[in-house]
């Protein structure tokens, strides 16, 4: 099937769309945005990769789901649209930036400008139904778990860590770090620590550095530095 992704992606994961489990994800994706509410918008799906071309990640931020309320996901893990609250996850993310390298908290949760640095801002799972439909509430957070999305972006960060030397990967809590196990640390920078959520912000997140230290790692292999 023709799936419309960046060109240097597409190169990548063409192998990825003719197998069994991506033509089932597509059906169930499609009837899934046909009978509900499915966050983000169709258009969306795969920002994360047409904002950052392959040859452009220097490093990558993994999360789990797209944010289930209106107006919330575009597509870029942890990022809102502008104009948009801040959730709980992106607020502590913006403290410890703040703490980490004196920046103030910006206006905006938009993390675009991350991702036109080169920075892949990956969810595990690229889709989710929303937090209400029709007035009733859907099962939204998780929804789309276990349909196929995690082999696929299995399949993008293994081409990185494969293809690439010297990518930072941001590992937050459990499943994130899970998802990376298998990342060759002698060839990558791989960071670790509690995720930035309010139930586990306070037991390793806030303090950890990453930004800063990302930015050490980049600079130390002539790759520049990115403006959080």
């Amino acid at each position: 099937m023709e799936v419309k992704i960046e060109e240097s992606w597409k190169k990548r994961l063409n192998p990825e769309f003719s197998k069994d489990y991506f033509n089932q994800l597509t059906d169930f994706v499609k009837q899934e945005y046909n009978q509900y509410t499915v966050y983000p918008p169709g258009a969306l799906i795969f920002n994360a990769f047409n904002l950052c071309a392959f040859d452009d990640v220097k490093v990558v931020i993994i999360g789990q789901d797209p944010y289930h309320g209106p107006g919330q996901a575009h597509g870029l893990c942890f990022s809102v649209n502008d104009g948009i609250q801040f959730p709980p996850s992106l607020n502590n993310i913006f403290k410890e930036i703040r703490d980490d390298l004196g920046k103030a908290i910006p206006a905006s949760g938009n993390l675009t400008r991350w991702a036109e640095q080169g920075v892949l801002l990956l969810n595990a799972t690229l889709t989710v139904r929303g937090e209400l439909t029709n007035d009733r509430p859907n099962t939204k957070a998780g929804s789309h778990q276990g349909k196929g999305w995690e082999e696929f972006t299995d399949a993008a960060i293994r081409a990185l860590a494969e293809e690439k030397e010297n990518l930072v990967f941001i590992l937050w809590g459990a499943y994130a770090q899970r998802k990376g196990a298998f990342i060759d640390r002698s060839k990558h920078l791989v960071l670790t620590s509690a995720h930035p959520s309010p139930l586990s912000a306070h037991k390793g997140f806030f303090g950890n550095h990453h930004f800063s230290h990302t930015n050490a790692y980049l600079k130390q292999h002539q790759k520049s530095e990115i403006d959080w």
